[in-house]
């Protein structure tokens, strides 16, 4: 079993709750909730990206944002938590196939960033290994698309 608890309790004080847990492999993770003090991981979560420029420099940008991103993508699926992580853009942009044919406006500026076809592969990699999923949208419609994901189904209204 996996669960939260909040990082406003303080350590020292809860010895005996957490020494049953590592006695019975209960993993707990430490992180503010906004009410109560345990709970459940959620079953499913949306991470944001403003635009095709951000998740480029959460893949293909420094080592520590790299594994910044890599941990948060294999800390959701030890938690059982399916992590949909929704792109924004402008560009048409809708599956990681037309990743691909992404121009990286700062590969003129610096040749070392991740160029569209790269990108497109390693988000594919980081699929299938960590089990999260990549989304695309308009700006317009991520409001909209959040709630569907959350809600669990893909009804208009």
């Amino acid at each position: 079993m996996k669960l939260i608890e909040d990082s406003r309790q303080k350590p020292g004080k809860h010895v005996l709750k957490n020494q049953w847990w590592r006695e019975h492999g209960v993993d707990v993770l430490r992180c503010k909730i906004p009410f109560g003090d345990y709970c459940l991981p959620p079953r499913i979560a949306v991470d944001t990206k403003a635009d095709m420029e951000e998740i480029a420099r959460n893949i293909g940008g420094s080592t520590e944002e790299h594994s910044r991103f890599r941990e948060e993508c294999k800390l959701a699926r030890e938690f059982g938590c399916r992590l949909i992580i929704l792109v924004e853009n402008t560009e048409g942009i809708s599956s990681i196939a037309d990743v691909a044919a992404w121009k990286n406006p700062r590969r003129g500026v610096s040749p070392n960033t991740i160029d569209g076809p790269n990108l497109s592969r390693a988000m594919a990699t980081i699929e299938k290994r960590y089990g999260c999923e990549f989304q695309f949208c308009n700006p317009e419609e991520t409001g909209k698309i959040i709630r569907e994901i959350l809600e669990g189904h893909d009804d208009e209204g």
